[in-house]
C-alpha cells in the first residue's frame, strides 16, 4: 500500500510540474497548483495518446513521463485557447 500512496504523489508531482511549465510556455506563468495538476494529468493522457499515434517516445523513467505529460499539456492548453476564440 505504501507503494500505491508514493506512486500517486509522483504521478501528482509530474503533473503540477508538467501543467507549471505548459502554463509558463502558453501563457507565461502558472495557472495555480490545482489546475496545473489537472492540467499536466490530462496532459499526460494526452501526450501519451499523440506520441503513440505519432510513433514515437519520450523514454522511460520520470523524465520521459514528463516530456510525455508537458507535450500533452501544451496541446491541451493550445485547445483551449482555439476553441475560446470561436
Amino acid at each position: 500500500m505504501d507503494s500505491d500512496i508514493q506512486n500517486l504523489l509522483i504521478f501528482l508531482a509530474i503533473g503540477a510540474a508538467a501543467g507549471w511549465l505548459a502554463g509558463n510556455i502558453m501563457k507565461g506563468g502558472g495557472l495555480g497548483l490545482p489546475i496545473n495538476i489537472v492540467v499536466g494529468v490530462i496532459g499526460a493522457v494526452l501526450g501519451g495518446y499523440l506520441f503513440g499515434l505519432a510513433g514515437i517516445s519520450a523514454g522511460g523513467g520520470l523524465i520521459g513521463s514528463l516530456i510525455t505529460a508537458v507535450v500533452g499539456a501544451i496541446a491541451l492548453l493550445f485547445a483551449v485557447k482555439v476553441i475560446k476564440k470561436l
